[in-house]
């Protein structure tokens, strides 16, 4: 089609940075959401290049799901955005479907065109129930909520980085076609640093690097992971909503990117047995103004008495929070102590298979690194049931618990029993969200083999809720 009389946006890399780098500072500063929402709306209604605005929202499982708007109804309607619940999984029921989406204007990022289409600009949205609440399944309105509570009531700040680590493999749709080959293909051999810098990895790796800067990320460095094909790309701490944000936006971005070079970037946690899996590191610290909450230069491995009683109520409230950190039947295949999976209920300043570690740090970076995440996790059910439990969990009267001989499941089913029965994840999540997200985690593990076994089975590929396999889903 020609595109002689279009005349859509499409800025360079440096003006983009500059601008979601202004976005990120009135952010993290707090600007009053009244004034970024006048900005926003005078831009778009200024700039006459943009012809939709893409709204992004999650579901319950942390699938990411885009709607885009044309930019005019937008303007008009941005207060009034409905859309159908009930063809969400693990949203509403088909009577009840009306939801509303309303718009995060903070939450808003200028795009690459070459990755995202020309003349689109993107915003986080929230989910919005019948009666005008925020809608209960929406992790990221819970996770915000509790965020801006916390700042305002106690003036903390929950800050998070992730090091979210995925395999890149041969073929598009390389997922959606295991069922067929039975494997996946690497592209590389190398494994960790021993790239050449014209591999197919690296160049994946510093595509993938470059839209990340565009896009405000603040890059700190990136690698190719210890496994064949494996990757890695690091990026700078962040108020715990725009980390969240930020980790379904890689994902976004990375396997687009990877579509575009003719292959599939895959976060299951451990697509091929034999090699290390992929993990989500998560690294947590709570500020007050200007200080470390974590930090005490005299403390234990410097970290202070209150980071250490984060420490304590995670570790006790570990089999609780397990299906939240490791959602998937594949998910447990990482957790084997063979490739330093973090399958021990611990907290170790060395030892890489504790749940937990203290990470060396100063006044600045002091902070705590839950291991055992992984990259198939809802970020935003993640970071918000350990920053809750962290803060508001109970402590057990377990004998040298941050030693103890302690792990954590080693399959599904275990994990779903433990989260089923949980006063804790009923306290925190509610009856509801927690029987949705129960019965979500049990549908998929009874479309799957019970024993994991040796070789990666096709159906926890096939059914994973990263897959987009609807019409398969659709058969159960």
């Amino acid at each position: 089609m020609s595109t002689e009389f279009r005349n859509f946006l499409a800025l360079s890399y440096e003006e983009l940075e500059e601008l979601n780098l202004q976005a990120k500072a009135d952010r993290a500063n707090r600007v009053s959401i009244d004034e970024i929402r006048e900005k926003r709306l005078k831009y778009l209604s200024d700039e006459k290049r943009i012809k939709a605005v893409t709204v992004l929202f999650s579901d319950l499982e942390g699938r990411l799901h885009l709607l885009d708007y044309d930019k005019k109804f937008l303007l008009g309607s941005y207060e009034n955005l409905t859309f159908d619940g009930s063809s969400i999984r693990g949203f509403t029921a088909q009577k009840e479907s009306d939801l509303r989406l309303g718009i995060d204007w903070s939450a808003f990022y200028w795009v690459p065109a070459d990755i995202f289409g020309n003349g689109k600009v993107l915003v986080f949205g929230s989910v919005i129930d019948k009666d005008g609440t925020p809608y209960s399944g929406d992790l990221r309105g819970v996770l915000k909520k509790y965020s801006d509570t916390l700042y305002a009531e106690k003036g903390l700040t929950l800050n998070a980085a992730n090091e979210i680590e995925g395999f890149l493999f041969a073929g598009r749709d390389a997922e959606r076609k295991f069922h067929e080959t039975g494997k996946f293909e690497f592209i590389n051999t190398g494994g960790y640093y021993h790239v050449l810098p014209l591999d197919p990895l690296r160049q994946f790796i510093d595509t993938s690097a470059e839209v990340q800067r565009s896009m405000g990320f603040q890059n700190e460095k990136d690698h190719p992971e210890v496994a064949p094909s494996q990757f890695e790309i690091n990026y700078s701490y962040g108020e715990v909503v725009a980390a969240a944000d930020q980790i379904q936006l890689y994902k976004l971005l990375t396997r687009q990117i990877a579509n575009n070079m003719g292959y599939t970037a895959s976060f299951l946690p451990k697509p091929v047995v034999g090699v290390n899996g992929s993990g989500m590191h998560t690294n947590v610290s709570i500020s007050k103004g200007k200080t470390n909450l974590f930090w005490d230069e005299k403390g234990q491995e410097q970290l202070s008495g209150y980071g250490w009683e984060f420490i304590d109520r995670i570790l006790t409230h570990a089999l609780d929070i397990c299906l939240v950190l490791n959602p998937s039947v594949n998910s447990y295949r990482r957790l084997d102590p063979h490739f330093e999976a973090p399958n021990q209920i611990k907290a170790s300043a060395t030892d890489r298979g504790s749940m937990v570690r203290v990470p060396i740090g100063n006044s600045r970076s002091m902070r705590v690194e839950v291991r055992s995440v992984a990259p198939d996790a809802n970020p935003y059910l993640a970071l918000y049931s350990i920053f809750k439990t962290g803060i508001d969990g109970t402590t057990s009267k377990i004998e040298n618990l941050r030693q103890a001989e302690r792990y954590l499941p080693d399959n599904i089913y275990s994990a779903i029993e433990d989260f089923k029965a949980s006063k804790w994840i009923g306290q925190i999540l509610g009856a509801d969200v927690q029987g949705r997200y129960t019965d979500l985690k049990q549908a998929s593990a009874d479309r799957c083999p019970r024993a994991l076994g040796t070789f990666v089975k096709a159906p926890e590929v096939q059914y994973h809720h990263e897959v987009y396999n609807q019409s398969l889903w659709n058969l159960f």
